[in-house]
């Protein structure tokens, strides 16, 4: 096979990570992107192709897809176009579905040997008693479905742990990498270049503490001339924190950088106590930030974090003295928020938490008139994301969801901005999954309904104005799909079939236009299945067979395309079930049983390895209770008492009306009604009217009447929704 030329690609490099290490990732894409290679080594050729004078444009998919059964259209089409993928490593990476999708998927376009790593938490090749420590996701090394064979080589590592390579080291071993060149060959050059920069920038820096110390003595000497040339010994000091770290920052020589600011430190530590003004604090803490920034670019953050707590005192006090003024609200916020990265890179959740929180708290302080400013909008719904992860990791789901909810608001003001960014869209859409997520696993029907028909509308006007985005496209039909589903929950199987028929049209309009697509193809099995399931439950098993086939066809042919793929093999689990379901409404009962079976069987083991996942627990729990259905004696009560026990062994998120509707399904069928009342009366105050869940309780004589209030609430939702898809 051979080698596409960098030069045939749209990116230079896909960076690949989970949400956890979005900091990590936002820093390599931001250092990559802004990398000037040495004017020497452009224009040479190597194995990578022509050395260019910049790697941009390197691409960096949003956090993970959490409301996405597939990369999506935007993430498949980044990574054909990129010709390298550089996985952010850590423990959550290797971990992570989506991580391992996209890395398989890119070795799947035969560029297994143009993959790189970033090292940033955990240990590779972990021993077994250290299983949670491993950073290496399975996929970047394991074989591929098509030929078997492992990965040819482990991929080249960057590694910025305490005590490795430090930023700056992994940064050049990644350029070299991605470039083709070797390493000392990229460090010689970079050092020349940054010796005939820094030979300005080092006498510039040595005249200036020159003079300031200068400034400093004849301050103490001469008090009539002291106020006239701590001024200027001020303005001098402003600089060297100022444009002159800047410089040295991207020249990236720490140790000038740190020694400038510590003589700065030093100047301050000289003055007279009656000397300290409200400047002189400003850039004492200034000072003290950007000391703590160098000391986290290299890896020192034990180091980093006592700088930003000797810094946030005095910001601290600056902006309590001064609430008005933007800048040091500003300031402060900043300065906690750098704390709160500290805390994050070394793993301490919670302090990290009270961190986020405190600077969201700042800038939130500042009133309406930083409301209009889009730099804070965005600042603080990107705060809001992260407190609310913080606090979803914990279980604390109430309060993530007010994060949420606030990050929300802030990205509609964003947006109404007369030149809106793309990325506040996607906070945009984020808030919406974000919260309709929440709201299912809290129970809370409505809302999740509300959410995803705000997000529907929101989908479908940029899939509009983008008529040839088929990327968009998806995601408007993803969307209308994901509100489909959740519509049938609430019992409104015609409007779920009706949108679903919508999303699948669009799907098989994109599959034909280009069937190599497998985010379309397996849509299109996704869809069809979800099209069969609301035909069955509403009794019309004939009008269900043609969608079920040609969904298990599509699905089929995936998980055969990739067996290591385990996303495709629980969809098609999850088809199966569904086989299974019709099949037995038909009267083929042993067909039904050897599809439940076989579904379990793929099922059972992948929710071993991922306890935690919801829609794996949900899966496996309703294979188990269809293939109860379809034995008798002990073995069908084993498999329900199975199923009941893994639902009710949820904690975080037990009120999610899915796990209810499933106990129930389980009781019913185990003769235990009374304890099965109080969840079927939780299930009627959310508003859950599932056609299977109705029939069920109509057999075991429980009453389950509609719930008026909800249904006018629901009504109310949905005509708005009809009003803003009409504008």
């Amino acid at each position: 096979m051979n080698q596409a030329c960098p030069t045939d690609f749209r990116y230079r490099a896909f960076i690949s990570y989970s949400h956890r290490d979005r900091r990590w990732a936002e820093w390599l894409h931001r250092a990559l992107e802004t990398y000037r290679v040495p004017s020497r080594l452009v224009g040479l050729v190597t194995a990578a192709g022509t050395v260019p004078r910049r790697l941009a444009p390197i691409f960096r998919d949003r956090e993970e897809l959490a409301s996405s059964s597939d990369l999506g259209g935007k993430v498949d089409l980044a990574l054909a176009q990129s010709a390298n993928l550089i996985v952010v490593c850590s423990p959550a990476a290797a971990t992570s579905r989506w991580v391992g999708a996209e890395v398989r998927a890119f070795r799947r376009l035969g560029r297994s040997d143009r993959i790189f790593c970033l090292i940033v938490a955990g240990e590779p090749n972990a021993p077994a008693a250290q299983r949670t420590e491993e950073c290496l996701s399975a996929a970047l090394c394991g074989p591929l479905a098509e030929d078997g064979v492992p990965a040819d080589r482990e991929p080249v590592a960057a590694d910025v742990r305490p005590g490795k390579d430090g930023r700056h080291s992994a940064k050049l071993k990644l350029v070299a990498g991605l470039l083709g060149l070797e390493l000392d060959q990229l460090r010689r050059r970079e050092l020349q270049r940054r010796n005939r920069r820094l030979a300005v920038a080092a006498a510039l820096s040595t005249l200036v503490m020159l003079v300031t110390t200068l400034l400093a003595i004849d301050a103490m000497i001469a008090r009539r001339a002291a106020e006239r040339r701590q001024k200027q010994a001020e303005a001098l000091v402003g600089f060297m924190l100022g444009d002159l770290n800047d410089k040295l920052g991207q020249v990236q020589r720490l140790d000038i950088l740190e020694a400038v600011d510590d003589k700065a430190m030093a100047y301050f530590r000289s003055l007279p106590a009656t000397d300290v003004t409200d400047d002189v604090l400003e850039q004492r803490a200034k000072a003290l930030e950007k000391i703590g920034s160098v000391r986290m670019d290299q890896g020192r953050l034990a180091a980093a974090t006592s700088a930003y707590l000797a810094a946030e005192p005095l910001a601290n006090a600056l902006a309590r003295a001064a609430p008005a003024d933007r800048e040091r609200q500003i300031a402060y916020a900043r300065v906690q928020a750098f704390l709160g990265m500290s805390d994050w890179y070394q793993g301490h959740l919670e302090a990290a938490g009270r961190s986020f929180a405190a600077a969201q708290a700042t800038l939130e302080r500042m009133g309406a008139p930083a409301r209009t400013d889009p730099r804070v909008l965005f600042e603080l719904s990107t705060l809001d994301n992260d407190i609310g992860h913080v606090l979803e990791a914990r279980g604390r789901l109430d309060e993530a969801e007010l994060h949420y909810r606030r990050m929300l608001e802030r990205c509609r003001l964003l947006v109404a901005h007369p030149a809106p960014h793309s990325e506040w869209f996607e906070h945009l859409g984020e808030a919406h999954n974000n919260l309709g997520k929440m709201a299912l696993m809290r129970g809370d029907l409505l809302a999740a309904i509300a959410e995803y028909a705000a997000d529907d509308g929101i989908e479908t006007k940029l899939s509009e104005n983008h008529p040839q985005d088929n990327g968009q496209r998806q995601n408007m039909a993803r969307v209308r799909a994901i509100l489909a589903r959740t519509l049938a929950l609430a019992g409104r199987a015609a409007q779920a079939d009706r949108d679903t028929e919508q999303a699948l049209a669009v799907i098989e309009e994109i599959h034909r236009f280009d069937p190599s697509l497998t985010d379309a193809k397996e849509n299109l099995g996704l869809y069809s299945i979800q099209l069969a399931r609301l035909r069955r439950v509403q009794g019309d098993t004939g009008a269900s067979h043609a969608p079920l086939v040609r969904g298990l066809r599509a699905l089929d042919e995936l998980a055969r395309h990739d067996p290591s793929n385990t996303g495709w093999q629980q969809d098609l689990a999850e088809a199966r079930v569904e086989r299974a379901a019709w099949l037995q409404a038909t009267g083929h009962r042993d067909d039904a049983r050897r599809d439940a079976q076989a579904a379990l069987a793929v099922l059972a083991p992948l929710l071993a390895d991922q306890p935690d996942e919801r829609s794996l627990l949900l899966s496996t729990a309703r294979a188990r209770l269809q293939l109860a259905s379809l034995q008798s004696g002990r073995a069908a009560e084993h498999l329900r008492l199975s199923a009941l026990e893994s639902l009710r062994g949820v904690h975080s998120g037990a009120g999610d009306v899915r796990l209810l509707a499933a106990q129930v399904d389980a009781l019913l069928a185990l003769g235990r009604i009374d304890e099965a009342r109080p969840l079927v009366r939780r299930l009627w105050l959310s508003g859950y009217r599932e056609p299977a869940l109705a029939q069920s309780l109509a057999s075991a004589h429980i009453a389950f009447p509609p719930n008026p209030a909800f249904e006018q609430r629901l009504q109310d939702v949905l005509d708005q929704r009809a009003l803003a898809l009409a504008r």
